[in-house]
């Protein structure tokens, strides 16, 4: 199976392809980034990132698309980049047909260093040893694409065709509370 990571943001939005065979061994196609400048117009931002996942898509052909899920950050800018940058990768492999499967970091970060508060550097290392690397891919947006990749194809799921919800279950468990809670706080 050939999967694309995709690490959303607008200055850098990290991508890294890789294949998983049936027994789970990972082999490297593709990492880089999509960069575009931060005082360019929002919506010109936009279209690169877009352009450079679809010239991905095309170029690479891939099975499925793993995109980060980010539920929480401090910066609203930040948050909200990721969010567009989001939105366009989820739309053009919908476009596609594809199967979208979100992580959360500390998701991905389990599933590669076997710990879901490693640092950065420690998820950068497993990577280069997983795909038998001689270096870290830099920058570590693009280490961060390729452990989603990896990550997607080692856990077969959440896998979700164009228009399911993408939750794991414990994702679900989690989204089914906060309704729950956003419902009691509105009947009182």
């Amino acid at each position: 199976m050939r999967i694309l990571g995709i690490d959303p943001g607008l200055t850098r939005c990290g991508v890294g392809v890789v294949e998983i065979d049936a027994g789970r061994r990972a082999r490297f196609v593709h990492a880089g980034v999509i960069r575009t400048p931060a005082d360019d117009p929002l919506e010109l931002r936009l279209l690169a990132v877009s352009q450079g996942i679809t010239a991905l898509l095309a170029d690479f052909a891939p099975d499925a698309v793993a995109v980060e899920r980010v539920f929480a950050q401090n910066n609203l800018r930040t948050v909200m980049g990721t969010a567009q940058a989001s939105g366009i990768a989820l739309a053009l492999a919908a476009e596609r047909g594809l199967p979208v499967g979100l992580h959360t970091p500390s998701e991905v970060k389990a599933a590669i260093t076997g710990y879901g508060a490693a640092a950065k550097p420690q998820v950068g290392t497993m990577v280069r040893r997983i795909l038998s690397l001689d270096a870290i891919p830099k920058p570590a947006d693009a280490a961060d694409a390729l452990a989603l990749a990896i990550c997607h194809g080692w856990r077969g799921a959440p896998v979700v065709a164009p228009g399911g919800s993408g939750l794991t279950p414990a994702q679900a468990a989690w989204r089914a509370a906060e309704r729950s809670a956003a419902t009691r706080r509105v009947a009182t």
